[in-house]
């Protein structure tokens, strides 16, 4: 059995910037994962990232690797 994941387009994404609603979230490779709980995404910027955007390009440039969404849960994917 999958999980079903609810589908947001890229606005609607963008609006869980930490500024417009309470949710912070950023998409990466398609899925889309909720950081509002992360210390490190206070008020929806981490160093020069912002929510509510696709991070799958400004990953490669990250100190860290993909595997740091595996703490954070996933609340949908990025509808094509």
């Amino acid at each position: 059995m999958t999980n079903a994941f609810a589908e947001y387009t890229s606005a609607q994404l963008a609006l869980r910037n930490g500024q417009d609603k309470p949710e912070i979230w950023v998409a990466y490779e398609g899925k889309i994962y909720d950081v509002t709980k992360s210390r490190l995404w206070r008020n929806g910027k981490h160093y020069e990232h912002w929510a509510g955007q696709d991070l799958t390009e400004e990953l490669k440039l990250a100190p860290h690797l993909p595997t740091v969404f595996d703490k954070f849960e996933q609340v949908g994917v990025l509808k094509k």
